[in-house]
């Protein structure tokens, strides 16, 4: 009888699901430590997240049993740290009581991206239009042609821009309840840059956020859709708390720039996302250099490597570097994203390959 190795430990871990959940506890990140002895024994350190006090003992219940049927295992000793979970402000979702909630799945939603950044200012929403309209296309490419359903979920409810960076205009149609996305570029979008007017500010709190953010998930009639993107506000507040505990994510892409301010505060939006055991599918980097068109010299203007440097921080992929180019930011104003109107620019060949990562990662 062939002994168990520690790679067909941590496979065999792999396929135990956290409560709740189709993905397993190694992609949440609750496997701290695995050591096997000589003689066969098995020391597992798991560290959750949670105010529910059955998940830690239903976890090490499911890791012995799976852990002693292992051949050449003699014995098991799992041993969990248990930590709060971040405090989810009053007016949560209903059903949440804690830890790592049970989110009610989008009907016809296959898979879930969230947006973030540590910061303001990186060019997260122009990374979220054109990252759609890349999904959209390689989706269509990949099923010969098939039809492909993407949706943008704008939740920046303080700043939507959004509906400008993708030329959507005009109010949703509402029928039996029911709130119907508007559509640009074969992109289904929500924002409350629809709901409100352009020059009006939105001046809520806590709990009036969270409810828009629930209202846009669940009253929001989006049908089939193959992929979502969720457009977070910068920072680490209400609207994020909320959306991770209300949505069922796949997993998050942190965006951010060179420039080393932006490097620094990037850590904290990751951080957040290891506490609710969402994973990481990497960093993108945006405005990296600017190049010369005559003589291909790049200019950094912003720093050089900060993505990289932040990636290699979170022990997660650099899944692309975007330029920066004029026509960029001229489709933004214009609501065409770049992938769209220029498609055979940098840019937009750098946002195809970023999306083709995503696309592979969820087959996985």
């Amino acid at each position: 009888m062939t002994a168990t190795n520690l790679e067909q430990i941590r496979e065999t871990l792999k396929s135990i699901p956290y409560p709740g959940y189709t993905r397993d506890i190694v992609s949440f990140g609750l496997v701290r430590d695995i050591h096997l002895s000589a003689e066969g024994k098995v020391e597992v350190l798991l560290e959750i997240a949670t105010r529910q006090e059955h998940i830690p003992t239903e976890i090490q219940a499911r890791v012995e049993t799976a852990l002693k049927n292992l051949p050449g295992i003699s014995a098991v000793d799992v041993k969990v740290a248990v930590t709060p979970s971040p405090q989810v402000p009053q007016g949560k979702a209903q059903g949440e009581a804690g830890g790592i909630p049970a989110p009610a799945p989008l009907a016809g939603v296959k898979h879930i991206i969230a947006v973030a950044s540590g910061k303001g200012g990186v060019g997260k929403s122009t990374f979220v239009v054109n990252l759609a309209c890349a999904i959209r296309q390689l989706l269509a490419t990949r099923s010969n042609g098939a039809s492909a359903s993407v949706a943008i979920m704008d939740c920046d409810i303080f700043g939507p821009s959004i509906p400008i960076m993708m030329g959507a205009r005009g109010r949703p149609q509402v029928s039996d309840d029911k709130i119907h996305p508007l559509q640009s570029h074969g992109i289904k979008i929500m924002s409350m840059g629809f709901l409100v007017d352009e020059d009006t500010a939105v001046i809520w709190r806590g709990p009036m956020v969270m409810k828009a953010i629930q209202q846009f998930s669940q009253q929001v009639e989006w049908g089939d859709v193959d992929v979502m993107l969720i457009d977070l506000p910068p920072g680490t507040g209400d609207a994020q708390i909320s959306l991770t505990q209300t949505l069922p994510l796949d997993g998050a892409l942190i965006v951010t720039t060179p420039q080393a301010v932006s490097v620094q505060v990037v850590r904290r939006g990751a951080d957040m996302f290891e506490k609710v055991h969402v994973p990481i599918f990497g960093v993108a980097e945006n405005m990296s250099y600017l190049e010369n068109p005559q003589t291909g010299e790049r200019q950094y203007i912003f720093g050089k490597d900060g993505g990289e440097r932040v990636a290699d921080a979170l022990g997660v992929p650099l899944l692309g570097q975007i330029p920066i180019e004029e026509t960029l930011r001229i489709g933004g104003d214009q609501g065409i994203p770049q992938v769209v109107a220029n498609p055979n620019s940098c840019s937009a060949n750098e946002f195809r390959m970023i999306a083709s990562k995503i696309l592979d990662s969820l087959e996985k």
